[in-house]
């Protein structure tokens, strides 16, 4: 549409630069925040969420509600959901008064942490003054990111039937459940019985709208549906607008249609660190390297503190722009200023080290970072087992697996299922039992022992032409299902 090629190349309209001017760059709490800054810490420390509250104080510094819900809220923000609940937990034993809204964000946490069934129970458990619009819309959030259709179903009508649709956050969950169950068409109807309703559509409908027109295939419903909430409802045309148009001209390889709409990101999020991560990780997904660079430098002049996720965005950027050298750079300007030590960081370093064939590179990183911390690096590692996989070092993987298994025993960390089919084949390729054997121990170390390793395991045995002495009696103990094994 022309009107809208007119519209990007004018820029932000005057209430934009209003908003921008506005907006105050913050210091991040874990710089400015000493509650904070320590649960942070347990990420890699020993310790607990009470103990550390409860020292804090015995310190003689006061915990408000306010920094509580502040700690609650950054926590979330860095999907440390397990030490934001218990934070409501301790809260909760110390006699806090919980709203509405309290509820409804530890249903949230409840259902992330300890699953969907312990938050149904809690959500039952809530007195009925509680189990209003914002406890309800929790718990149909999360039906809708776990896929869980027909019980998502049933609560929307539910609270329809209760005339709880006051807003459009119950339709933009269901939408976002269509959009993650391939059926982009029902998101476009949905949108308009909303409208129906008379309920007001917010920026994320409309981005969910423009979003289901994309996998429609329907660049002109994408621009007529963002003309339309710049027309009737502009305040709501704010930077991840054009950030989702953005993504979509990009999807959809319209390279200067992109830029443009980047454009006016840029200029309407100067203030927000997320715009700028946006705008990293937009440019390195349309290959422009030149801005990417220029992007971060802004980012770093304009933000008091550069903190650890937008170094993770930077790396992950240059990462995939295959600029190794500026991606090295940056990992060693992180480690000269980083407060505390971010394991996440390493992984796209040594993704990029290994694609390019640097292991040795690759390998000084990883060793570097475990000087550093105690914490385990997973990912990393079998980064490593599958680089060696694909060169059909099965040596160098196999060593590993066993160091991996030794240092860390029974710990949370499991290998992908293809990396596991990728050792398992190859020992039934080469009807290696003597390997497979030695596998099954490393595994069962980590209780990773399952009917397909069995089934695989017999099938190397059986190709070998040799056979398994009491397998049911292993099964068995290693209580597995038996039935066609």
């Amino acid at each position: 549409m022309a009107s809208i090629r007119r519209r990007l190349l004018a820029g932000a309209p005057a209430f934009v630069r209003r908003f921008s001017s506005e907006v105050q760059a913050t210091e991040p709490l874990e710089q400015t925040d000493c509650l904070y800054r320590r649960l942070s810490k347990l990420w890699h420390d020993k310790g607990t969420v009470a103990s550390t509250i409860n020292e804090y104080i015995i310190e003689g510094k006061s915990v408000g509600r306010f920094e509580l819900d502040r700690c609650i809220n950054e926590l979330r923000k860095y999907r440390r959901f397990d030490h934001a609940l218990e934070i409501m937990e301790w809260m909760e034993f110390r006699k806090f008064n919980f709203g509405q809204r309290d509820y409804a964000v530890r249903l949230d946490l409840i259902a992330k942490v300890k699953g969907i069934a312990e938050a149904e129970n809690y959500f039952s458990g809530l007195s009925p003054s509680m189990r209003v619009h914002c406890t309800y819309g929790a718990l149909l959030n999360r039906y809708c990111e776990e896929k869980m259709t027909d019980k998502a179903l049933g609560l929307f009508c539910k609270m329809f039937k209760e005339n709880m649709m006051i807003r459009p956050l119950p339709f933009n969950h269901l939408m976002s459940l269509y959009m993650r169950s391939g059926q982009p068409e029902k998101v476009v109807s949905l949108f308009q019985e909303m409208k129906k309703m008379n309920i007001r559509p917010d920026t994320n409908s409309y981005n969910l709208l423009m979003n289901s027109y994309s996998h429609l295939n329907d660049i002109e419903g994408v621009e007529r549906v963002f003309e339309e909430m710049r027309l009737e409802n502009g305040k709501l045309c704010n930077w991840t607008s054009y950030s989702y148009l953005a993504n979509i001209y990009a999807r959809g390889g319209y390279q200067e249609k992109a830029k443009l709409a980047l454009i006016n990101v840029e200029e309407m999020g100067a203030h927000d660190r997320v715009a700028y991560h946006f705008l990293i990780s937009l440019y390195a997904g349309i290959s422009d390297l030149d801005n990417v660079h220029r992007v971060w430098e802004k980012l770093k002049s304009t933000m008091k503190v550069v903190t650890n996720m937008s170094y993770l965005i930077m790396l992950q950027a240059l990462g995939n722009l295959n600029d190794i050298e500026g991606m090295t750079k940056c990992f060693e300007e992180w480690e000269s200023v980083c407060c505390s030590y971010d394991t996440r960081l390493v992984n796209p370093v040594v993704c990029a080290y290994l694609k390019h064939d640097m292991v040795e590179e690759a390998e000084s990183v990883l060793e570097r970072a475990s000087k550093k911390t105690d914490t385990p690096f997973f990912k990393a590692l079998e980064m490593f087992m599958v680089f060696h996989l694909e060169k059909g070092q099965i040596k160098q993987a196999f060593e590993i697996v066993e160091k991996a298994t030794s240092r860390y025993g029974n710990t949370e960390w499991r290998p992908k299922p293809d990396t596991i089919s990728r050792f398992l084949d190859y020992f039934k390729q080469e009807n290696d039992v003597s390997s497979a054997e030695e596998f099954y121990e490393l595994m069962k170390r980590i209780n990773c022992v399952d009917r397909r390793l069995y089934e695989s395991l017999l099938e190397t045995y059986v190709g070998a032409g040799r056979s398994m002495v009491d397998i049911r009696a292993r099964i068995e103990r290693d209580g597995i299902e038996t039935s066609g094994v």
